[in-house]
């Protein structure tokens, strides 16, 4: 059974068609990414499958649920607004949405304390949460969706505004969540970690579904038309070759699409200067969101 069943859903605000015939199947223990431009659909598609907002047509199934009210203790959402109640302490604030999700104490207490621990703010438990950093206070957020053990976890953007080891905190407690069985959906604008977690990617774009599957599906839908190269002259060395269509410029290294046999690349560019590295390669997550996202790029972009 999947963990999310969404067939032909159509979601308009007056003529705007925020989402239009979606179809989607989340798998139940998979860590399923949501990718898209802002405002291509994905926070309107999360806000529907938490009913908190209603489809105009078509049907969600969530844990077997059609009304997905009834599922409400098994799922847990962290929303991109953040919000949290700033005058309580944070071991109040933790009970209270333990509470909601109908734990009784003394396991919640345990829960609190192991998530506590975890996330390094034990000294924090009993301050208010107005005296919390940023990053502090998106862990405590991301503890009270996760303090019930939710069958399934809905992330809007979990990552956003985490420094690094912050991040990499987070991303060993979704992955654990996921090894114990929890279903993790998860929106974000960080291709590279949507790479790195997810089991699958779904795309939307100006509503409608545009990828859905393993990055290997995806990547290998895309072809192996993307060449990494360094060189001696960076950028200048692919000035004027008639075969780029698209140039990623990371400053140091360039991902170039290339339009024919790559050892004509190869010539063209040990002609001109330095070749330090030269790689076939399948294209990235980012490179594949920007293609669609920005179908007529310009021949030369820097990314």
């Amino acid at each position: 059974m999947d963990a999310i069943s969404i067939q032909h859903v159509t979601k308009s605000y007056g003529k705007h068609v925020a989402v239009n015939a979606l179809s989607l199947h989340v798998p139940r223990g998979s860590l399923y990414g949501f990718i898209g431009p802002n405002g291509s659909g994905k926070t309107t598609t999360l806000r529907m499958i938490m009913n908190i907002l209603l489809p105009d047509s078509g049907e969600i199934v969530v844990l077997g649920q059609t009304d997905t009210r009834t599922a409400r203790d098994r799922i847990s959402y962290l929303p991109e607004e953040r919000g949290l109640y700033k005058k309580m302490t944070v071991r109040r604030l933790l009970r209270y949405y333990g509470q909601l999700k109908g734990m009784k104490q003394p396991a919640l207490d345990a829960s609190i304390r192991s998530w506590i621990d975890r996330m390094e703010l034990s000294d924090w438990l009993d301050k208010k949460v107005d005296a919390l950093s940023k990053g502090m206070a998106q862990k405590v957020q991301f503890i009270a969706a996760a303090v019930a053990a939710p069958e399934l976890l809905i992330l809007d953007e979990p990552f956003s505004g985490l420094d690094p080891v912050n991040a990499e905190i987070l991303k060993e407690a979704v992955l654990d969540l996921r090894k114990n069985g929890t279903t993790v959906v998860f929106s974000t604008h960080d291709m590279g970690m949507a790479e790195k977690l997810c089991d699958r990617i779904f795309m939307i774009f100006k509503g409608t579904k545009v990828l859905d599957g393993t990055l290997d599906e995806i990547q290998e839908s895309f072809g192996s038309d993307t060449v990494r190269v360094r060189t001696a002259d960076g950028m200048a060395a692919l000035d004027g070759l008639s075969g780029v269509e698209f140039v990623n410029d990371s400053g140091n290294v360039q991902d170039v699409r290339w339009n024919g046999d790559p050892q004509d690349l190869l010539r063209a560019l040990l002609n001109r200067t330095e070749v330090h590295h030269f790689e076939i390669t399948r294209p990235s997550l980012h490179d594949i969101f920007v293609r669609i996202a920005h179908p007529e790029p310009e021949a030369v972009s820097r990314g």
